[in-house]
């Protein structure tokens, strides 16, 4: 396994704080499309000074690089859609929650990285707190399938993310290199589907939100930054189940920005992912 130095949980906690805010963000703006383009094209002219700054990654990282394009592409549609039709407080740990077992899994039968029993229960732990988080609210009806369904999809496509980007950082020989192109390649698709679904009708209004779109695509493209850094000195299934605490900070944004009762069961579950990380820490060698 790995070793984990001790600058990575610092880094992922951060990354975890500053996603959470940037999707508060996109969920606040009223016109999900709009938002979404914005922050993508922010963080696609970010990476272009970054591709400028740093090395062309190796070779042997492109295939990892070009697929996780695909796949975080397809988990930002299935995010944008979930957003459309459900709650934040929600959608974000729906789509969140699943992740860290999913890479667990994948991680250990894929890259042959098994975490201990001690850190197994850690992630095992912080993913039923956030599990509790996204059902605090009772049992969702069949109306709220297809939110559910884009939600749970976007989680599925962090795990497949997270594990190649796993990889790839660690064939790339810079990690700003291929954070730089990961976003380049990435940013402009989304922007440029909602440009076709939209036409010049994406421009109206558009003067509003900007500042908030800027934010955004900056502070994702930190935050994500963040955690490939991280991944590319630690284990992905402690990385990825540290990452999934920006899930209390979201149930607060939900509470303080979007007047969402906090309740018992999301405040228990909020104490079960904290538990879950003193696991996990102590649980280290």
């Amino acid at each position: 396994m790995p070793e984990i130095v001790p600058a990575v949980p610092v880094a992922v906690l951060a990354a975890a704080v500053l996603h959470a805010v940037w999707n508060g963000l996109a969920h606040r703006i009223p016109d999900k499309l709009v938002g979404f383009a914005l922050i993508n094209l922010t963080y696609t002219a970010c990476a272009l000074v970054l591709v400028l700054l740093n090395p062309l990654p190796a070779a042997s990282s492109w295939p990892y690089l070009l697929a996780s394009v695909a796949v975080q592409t397809t988990s930002t549609v299935l995010l944008l859609r979930a957003y459309q039709l459900g709650d934040f407080g929600q959608m974000y740990p729906i789509a969140r929650g699943s992740a860290p077992l999913l890479v667990a899994l994948l991680s250990a039968t894929v890259l042959g990285q098994h975490p201990g029993a001690g850190e197994l229960l850690g992630v095992v732990v912080i993913s039923c707190g956030l599990i509790g988080l996204a059902f605090a609210k009772g049992v969702p009806g069949r109306a709220q399938l297809p939110a559910l369904g884009a939600a749970a999809g976007t989680g599925v496509m962090i795990a497949v993310y997270t594990v190649l980007d796993g990889s790839g950082v660690r064939h790339a020989g810079t990690v700003g290199g291929y954070v730089a192109w990961l976003f380049l390649l990435q940013g402009p698709t989304l922007a440029l589907i909602v440009w076709v679904r939209r036409g010049r009708s994406l421009l109206t209004g558009v003067g509003k939100v900007v500042p908030v779109g800027i934010a955004g695509g900056v502070l994702s493209l930190t935050a994500y930054g963040l955690v490939v850094w991280a991944q590319s000195r630690g284990d992905l299934a402690t990385i990825a189940a540290l990452r999934e605490t920006s899930i209390v900070i979201a149930a607060l944004i939900a509470t303080v920005v979007f007047r969402e009762r906090l309740g018992r069961l999301r405040l228990t579950a909020s104490i079960t992912v904290l538990v879950g990380i003193a696991v996990l820490e102590l649980a280290r060698p």
